[in-house]
């Protein structure tokens, strides 16, 4: 059989991951532990992104005519892909948190919906909040005011519906200073 032969599989299984993919993330993970690697896969997969090594060649053939083509300028050394097809900022996400503890993966780069980004663009993107929580801080902000009116109105109904007692303006101060004793 042919080496070729031997490679396509492999190829169309990377394809195949790629075809409907968000983000993808290309990291160095040289020098991580075993259970580093285990932890860090564990991680990723509670985001739903997927984490695999390949050689460089075969993701080179896989990335051609793909938005990831952009990436072959990053296909050195080691490398692992983490992939996903929800949520964009998940990848970078994960691994920015986990390189922090773990000096030795690097991020090399990525294609987030399309475009490039080098390691320092994929640290910032890392940092954005993911969806469901700039949802909720969406929500929380649009509630508060309606919280805030809900409980004046319940206490002014607890109060049997009488206004609370405004301040009187006070009176303005005489302008004419009364003379002094001598």
């Amino acid at each position: 059989m042919a080496k070729v032969e031997l490679k396509q599989p492999v190829v169309n299984e990377i394809s195949e991951k790629i075809k409907d993919a968000q983000a993808l993330v290309l990291v160095d993970h040289r020098g991580l532990t075993v259970a580093q690697d285990t932890e860090l896969r564990k991680k990723l997969r509670e985001e739903g992104v997927t984490y695999k090594v390949y050689k460089n060649t075969m993701m080179n053939f896989a990335f051609q005519g793909t938005d990831f083509e952009q990436l072959k300028d990053l296909l050195n050394g080691p490398s692992a892909m983490a992939v996903s097809t929800t949520d964009p900022a998940a990848p970078a996400r994960v691994l920015y948190e986990f390189a922090k503890k773990a000096k030795a993966l690097e991020i090399k780069g990525g294609v987030i919906e399309g475009k490039y980004y080098d390691a320092e663009a994929m640290t910032e993107i890392a940092t954005i909040p993911s969806k469901e929580v700039l949802l909720s801080r969406l929500l929380g902000s649009m509630q508060s005011p309606i919280a805030n009116l809900a409980r004046v109105l319940n206490q002014i109904a607890e109060k049997g519906g009488e206004a609370a007692p405004v301040a009187e303006e006070a009176a303005p101060a005489e302008t004419a200073e009364a003379p002094a004793a001598e």
